[in-house]
């Protein structure tokens, strides 16, 4: 009983408090010049202008968390001075906000890691090893923060986990769910279309395609369209005199600036990293058709993104991590 709860305990701190410790440390230990997040009273214009508008669960999500915090400085927090001190009441609403889908991230990353694992991955320490390597992944893109990629992530995570439990139970509800989760997620920022690049890469196969079976593709359209008509029907529907397309076009910028290079010299290298720790030949099939049909979204990075931005490859990176530690081998075989 007593190992029992030191294991709980164990997972406890290495999942949850861990984590937010390290979070912790980001926001407030490290100062960037890089966002202005940290001296604004408010959400920023901007983030309801421009390409932003579109993200529109995070955009309400902060208003009302800087509500929140603006009410708890004010009347129940008794250390109102070194709050005030160390952020406006939307950078720690920002904080609390993205620190709660971190810890949610964590706890799927975890369970991820445990669901249907390779053996080297029954070892909990090797899983450990690799959760806080990307756990530390996520920190460290944390220089450039937004009110929109930790939600943005937690929903990707969790198509990961519909994906594969529809894998290997083939029960009609986790597809359904995804369905749902894709749509939902587009009003949280466009990542919501890997989780459809994930989906294809664990059930295309050119050898069913060779043999005329285009089961695959009646599975995919429900998908892409989950995605594109919440995505197309923002741009149609909200305001453009407020909003724009896209924030600009950076492929110049991207190729000559050295801090741009850095970031795409960083991302190769680790997804790079992350195909060498897959060890069977079918798991790194399945990353080598995710980095295919992810293409769309590291075009869309390459033309309008910033490689400076590396947490806009964040989810290719962790996808890698979680692909290799998976067991597609009794599957394919």
């Amino acid at each position: 009983m007593l190992k029992t709860f030191d294991e709980k305990l164990s997972g406890f701190l290495f999942v949850v408090i861990l984590p937010f410790l390290l979070f912790f440390m980001s926001y407030y230990g490290f100062e960037s010049s890089y966002t202005h997040f940290k001296t604004s009273e408010r959400p920023p214009d901007f983030l309801f202008s421009s390409v932003y508008s579109y993200r529109i669960i995070p955009n309400y999500l902060s208003v009302y968390m800087t509500d929140f915090m603006e009410y708890c400085i004010n009347n129940l927090l008794p250390f109102k001075n070194l709050l005030i001190k160390n952020g406006t009441p939307f950078y720690h609403g920002l904080f609390l906000m993205n620190t709660f889908f971190f810890i949610l991230c964590s706890v799927i990353i975890n369970a991820i890691l445990k669901f249907k694992s390779i053996d080297l991955f029954s070892n909990v320490m090797v899983r450990r090893i690799v959760h806080l390597l990307m756990i530390f992944f996520i920190v460290m893109t944390q220089y450039t923060p937004s009110n929109c990629d930790t939600i943005a992530l937690f929903c990707y995570l969790l198509g990961i986990v519909f994906t594969l439990k529809y894998l290997h139970t083939k029960r009609s509800l986790f597809f359904y769910l995804l369905i749902i989760l894709i749509g939902v997620s587009t009003f949280v920022r466009e990542t919501a279309c890997l989780n459809i690049a994930f989906f294809a890469s664990v059930f295309f196969s050119l050898k069913e395609m060779k043999l005329k079976n285009f089961q695959f593709i009646w599975k995919v359209i429900p998908l892409l369209l989950s995605f594109l008509i919440p995505y197309l029907g923002l741009r149609i529907f909200l305001s453009r005199e407020e909003t724009s397309f896209m924030e600009g076009v950076y492929i110049v910028a991207n190729f000559t600036s050295p801090f741009n290079l850095a970031g795409l010299l960083f991302s190769v290298i680790a997804l790079y990293f992350m195909y060498k720790l897959c060890a069977d030949n079918e798991n790194r099939l399945v990353l080598k058709k995710y980095v295919f049909f992810s293409m769309p979204y590291i075009g869309m990075i390459t033309l309008v993104g910033l490689f400076w931005e590396v947490r806009l490859f964040l989810p290719l990176i962790l996808t890698g991590a979680l692909v290799a530690c998976h067991d597609f081998k009794k599957l394919y075989n």
